[in-house]
């Protein structure tokens, strides 16, 4: 709504009050809205109404149809410009009154409905505040483009295609306060309201007309006069023996003051995404851009570059990760071209080659998961190995570790990396086919693991296959896998397969497709771990389950609907999702 006339200070917290409140000092009375007092307080005249008071909020201009004709339209109309305002963002909540005191001296002189409504049609909502004539936006319109407004690049950038950092230069004007260098200190625990909150902006510079003085940056959507300072801040400014007149000061913006999202957004056409993230590698940026900002791509990795400490390369991905190996095609958009890099996640290191082998930073937190299901003498065997996220920290457990890859460069950064990590004596490192590997190496030691013997035995036995666009498919080389007498149900092992899923309800997609390649129904059995969301509509999951001894050993009779085994606890089930 727009109001003239004189209102409280900016710093008083408040909004000006709905015409549905009686104004003092003659003119239309409108309805008093329903839970709103009307009774004069101390030194109020009868028949005025304070929004403090009145407390007016969305739910109170329900309902309000009482009195003449005359007034319900004034009603009707207040409900026209409420629709008005709601296509413009604002809720109906932004109408809430704190505390706004109107009397003779100060009333609010309702403006006409049909200009109003005419007005609003073109132009955001506004407040006129006092005769200063300075205007403010809605809190929420402020809040949300605060640094849009003043702290962004200059607009000529647009379109910009290879990187000119000195095009964007800007000076913008900031309120300053003047004061001794002697109390910065004590003035700035009190000003954490008032100053500027701005990265890479010094909020406490040189008066460059006094030697011994400073200015203190303030926020410019805060402070305005000396009126802007609450009445704490005015008692410390008094203390310290501190001017509270506020000056302005041109302040120069460079492309260093400029965060990375600010400058793409105002690089690359209006409306349209804007990359700020990306997956670190060691020295590595690797970014996924979109069809839209590859015109851009050498200026984005640049700008990654420069605004990330320690980024020295920027890559981008240039096809999906379906080949034998796991790995992809990059392209270097900027920056050095050496992909040889050096991670740390969950306190291991690991060297490899980025351009020949997968790593996923995305996944630190499920191999951390996988590591802590482990006991101390357990046996892991890792399908799909890579360069030993998973392999590594088991080892590091004292479990017993046989790890694959059919990557000949992964193979040869696992065994790198278990030398780098010291637990090259724990791990068994293989460079097989995953069926080959789980119809070799895993049954030659799950005959030794669930032999004769194994009643003996205390320790688990896990197998995790992280190949979520294929492991699945690989479960079928769990059936008929062992000769021999079953062992007991406690000691059979525990699978950990991952899978994408586009599904509508994934857990029950991966739960249906697992037990469809082994021809049993894993959904009593089962556990399912969202693992992470890939894209819109993608999830990442992982499905656990105790491979059923029906499956597992030959000449077994299998219940296709429910085995005989019990199941296992359920951590996850479709309902989290």
């Amino acid at each position: 709504m727009l109001l003239a006339g004189r209102l409280p200070s900016p710093s008083t917290s408040c909004y000006p009050c709905p015409p549905a409140c009686s104004r003092a000092g003659g003119g239309p009375t409108f309805p008093a809205l329903p839970g709103s007092r009307t009774s004069p307080g101390p030194g109020r005249k009868e028949g005025s109404t304070c929004c403090g008071d009145a407390r007016l909020t969305a739910a109170n201009l329900d309902g309000v149809i009482e009195g003449p004709p005359t007034r319900r339209r004034h009603v009707s109309e207040l409900y026209q410009s409420m629709s008005l305002l709601k296509q413009f963002g604002f809720s109906r909540r932004l109408l809430k009154v704190a505390s706004c005191r109107i009397t003779e001296s100060a009333s609010l002189v309702l403006l006409p409905w049909a200009s109003l409504i005419q007005k609003l049609s073109r132009v955001p909502v506004i407040f006129l505040l006092d005769q200063r004539k300075r205007f403010s936006t809605m809190p929420e319109i402020e809040t949300n483009h605060r640094d849009s407004e003043l702290f962004s690049p200059p607009s000529d950038v647009r379109g910009m295609i290879e990187l000119d950092r000195t095009a964007f230069k800007k000076t913008v004007t900031i309120p300053v306060l003047k004061v001794r260098k002697e109390v910065v200190n004590k003035l700035m625990r009190s000003l954490k309201r008032a100053a500027l909150q701005r990265p890479g902006i010094k909020r406490v510079i040189e008066d460059p007309e006094d030697e011994e003085g400073r200015l203190i940056m303030l926020d410019p959507y805060k402070m305005f006069t000396v009126d802007s300072f609450e009445k704490e801040e005015l008692s410390i400014l008094k203390q310290l023996n501190v001017n509270p007149q506020i000056s302005k000061y041109n302040l120069d913006l460079t492309y260093e003051n400029f965060k990375s999202e600010e400058i793409l957004r105002a690089v690359l056409p209006e409306g349209q995404d804007v990359t700020s993230g990306f997956s670190r590698v060691g020295h590595i940026a690797h970014l996924n851009l979109r069809d839209h900002q590859l015109p851009y791509k050498h200026l984005i990795g640049q700008v990654m570059i420069d605004k990330n400490p320690g980024i020295t390369s920027a890559v981008n991905k240039i096809n999906n990760i379906d080949n034998t190996y796991r790995n992809f095609e990059m392209e270097v958009l900027s920056g050095e071209e050496n992909m040889m890099t050096k991670v740390r996640e969950n306190n291991y290191t690991y060297e490899f080659d980025f351009s020949k082998v997968y790593w996923n930073p995305r996944l630190s937190t499920e191999h951390s998961r996988i590591a802590e299901l482990l006991k101390p003498g357990d046996v892991l065997f890792d399908v799909f190995a890579g360069v030993g996220p998973f392999a590594i920290p088991a080892a590091k457990k004292n479990c017993t570790v046989f790890a694959n890859d059919l990557n000949p460069e992964s193979h040869k950064w696992l065994l790198h990396n278990c030398k780098l990590n010291k637990v090259d004596q724990k791990v068994k490192v293989f460079n097989l086919d995953g069926k080959d590997f789980l119809q070799g190496p895993v049954r030659e030691e799950l005959m030794q693991q669930l032999g004769p013997l194994s009643k003996e035995r205390k320790h688990s036995v896990h197998i995790v296959m992280n190949l979520p666009a294929k492991a699945i498919e690989f479960l079928s080389a769990f059936k008929a896998l062992l000769d021999g007498q079953p062992c007991g149900s406690e000691l059979l092992p525990i699978v950990h397969c991952y899978s994408f899923s586009k599904d509508a309800n994934p857990a029950k997609d991966i739960q249906q497709r697992a037990g469809t390649v082994l021809g049993i129904s894993l959904e009593a059995c089962s556990s399912v771990h969202l693992v992470r969301n890939v894209a819109p509509n993608k999830e990442m999951l992982c499905i656990t389950f105790q491979i059923p001894a029906a499956i597992l050993y030959k000449n077994q009779t299998v219940n296709r609907d429910n085995h005989e085994d019990p199941p296992l606890k359920r951590q996850r089930t479709d309902k989290d999702f």
